[in-house]
């Protein structure tokens, strides 16, 4: 059954029972009754008495009579011959307003302890085909994140997707809870987050953060856990997702989707492909890689002029950047930010790779001509750094000639210029979090590129928002050092 909205709703008549044959971890075999063989992607209940009904999704058709389903839940328990319920219809998860400052798990259940959601609240399926291409809407104006280094290097546009490539411990999260942070404070805009194979610490960490900033009520939280089964690691982005398009179809409103990490949405479908049965693809990866893929970034799109802005966290495995989950996904994006171990441990955050990053919105037809003129003598400066690392190491700076000796100078300066407090990280290291807008950051580029910092001691540039401020930094060393030198 099918509203005028396009929404498929339960029929009572095709609610029929089936029973368990198999179990085997995440995935159930349920048999049912001749001719009532429930349809792919089907929601089935499991009905239990001594807890929550398991909700299974149905993947594929075994014979005439027999599923197989995947459970998005633990299957603690589970037994032949119980009974299960064919729903009639994919999972359905809440979605409105109703869902603001909530965190929900993959079906919607709420689970941050807060009330049941009312009768009233409305229901949208997780599964639905991409926007048709005719229409879509295209947008190049840009998302202002407040972050130096993004807003110069990595431009990202309003409807964009862009992915945070790093291995574990480079600052993919934080920054993730930054941009939320410049959503609400700077759009004041819809933040979703999708926890996808989070530690259950985060989970609470980032809830309580978020509580205390006074951003969730901007925000919705949807989490997989690391410890819940393959199948709800799957399904996550998708209920994200289904929460989001309801904003930009329903209430015309932009909505920032982020997602914690959707390496692991790839690591579940590998590990679920494992328990069908499938033959591994490359590097042991499942065959289906590129279409799962496909199913969750087709469906970030523009629709009737309202966005849905992605950035999505890319674990590397080993830093290896040639493996297969990694290309797929960096496929889909318009801005890829590759985070740097050396940078973070020289204590350069963001720590993002001003040369390994790039976005097809670095245009001067985007961002104008002094943006991208000043973007570029900045990838050139740090890159002739890079070049020279060895012989500075060996000889010293002095050894260098005097062009080199300059160029040298400068980006050592644009490399502590593009470092920044964060907003979310104040509790830590109690410096106040700063956010810097476009013009300043190509503004403060520019002064350091024309010299106008060279005898600067280098620290006034670090962990600051505007070149202003690394003035006055600059202003108060040097007194503290007159001070001293009259001592």
């Amino acid at each position: 059954m099918v509203t005028s909205t396009g929404e498929q709703k339960v029929d009572p008549v095709r609610a029929v029972a089936g029973e368990i044959v198999a179990v085997r971890e995440a995935v159930i075999d349920v048999r049912f009754a001749a001719g009532c063989l429930p349809e792919i992607n089907t929601a089935l209940e499991v009905l239990r008495s001594d807890a929550e009904s398991l909700v299974l999704e149905v993947h594929s058709h075994l014979d005439l009579q027999t599923v197989r389903a995947v459970a998005l839940s633990s299957t603690s328990g589970l037994a032949r011959h119980m009974p299960v319920r064919s729903t009639g219809a994919p999972v359905r998860v809440p979605v409105g307003d109703g869902v603001m400052g909530r965190l929900l798990d993959v079906t919607g259940i709420p689970r941050d302890n807060g009330p049941a959601f009312p009768p009233s609240t409305p229901f949208r399926t997780i599964h639905h085909p991409p926007p048709a291409m005719s229409v879509e809407t295209g947008s190049t104006d840009l998302f202002d994140t407040g972050i130096k280094v993004l807003d110069l290097l990595t431009p990202i546009a309003h409807g964009g997707k862009a992915a945070m490539f790093g291995g574990a411990g480079v600052g993919k999260t934080v920054l993730i809870m930054e941009l939320i942070h410049a959503m609400a404070a700077k759009y004041q805009g819809l933040s979703i987050f999708a926890g996808v194979g989070e530690r259950t610490r985060e989970g609470h960490e980032m809830l309580s953060d978020m509580q205390s900033s006074g951003v969730l009520s901007h925000a919705v939280l949807v989490y997989g856990q690391m410890n819940e089964p393959p199948g709800a690691r799957w399904r996550v982005p998708l209920t994200a997702l289904t929460i989001a398009e309801d904003f930009r179809d329903r209430a015309h409103r932009n909505v920032l989707l982020l997602m914690d990490n959707i390496y692991r949405f790839v690591q579940a479908g590998s590990e679920l492909s494992s328990l069908l049965g499938r033959l591994p693809s490359r590097v042991g990866y499942q065959p289906t890689l590129a279409t799962e893929v496909g199913e969750v970034e087709e469906r970030i799109a523009s629709v009737a002029g309202t966005a849905v802005t992605a950035i999505q966290a890319v674990y590397v495995p080993a830093d290896d950047f040639t493996d297969p989950a990694v290309t797929t996904i960096s496929t889909h994006m318009d801005s890829q930010i590759v985070l740097s171990r050396n940078l973070a441990a020289q204590g350069f955050y963001p720590a993002v790779d001003p040369l390994a990053s790039s976005s097809v919105l670095l245009d001067p037809l985007v961002v104008g001509e002094e943006h991208c003129q000043v973007a570029e003598d900045v990838r050139e400066a740090l890159a002739r750094l890079k070049s020279l690392k060895d012989v500075i190491a060996l000889l010293g700076v002095e050894e260098l000639g005097t062009e080199d000796r300059q160029v040298v100078t400068r980006a050592r300066r644009l490399q502590r210029f593009l470092s920044q407090p964060f907003t979310v990280t104040e509790k830590f290291t109690g410096q106040p979090g700063r956010s810097v807008s476009r013009a300043d950051t190509v503004a403060g580029c520019r002064a350091i590129l024309a010299g106008e910092t060279d005898d600067w001691a280098e620290s006034s540039l670090y962990m600051i928002g505007t070149l202003e401020e690394a003035q006055q930094k600059e202003n108060a060393t040097r007194k503290d050092s007159a001070k001293k030198a009259t001592a």
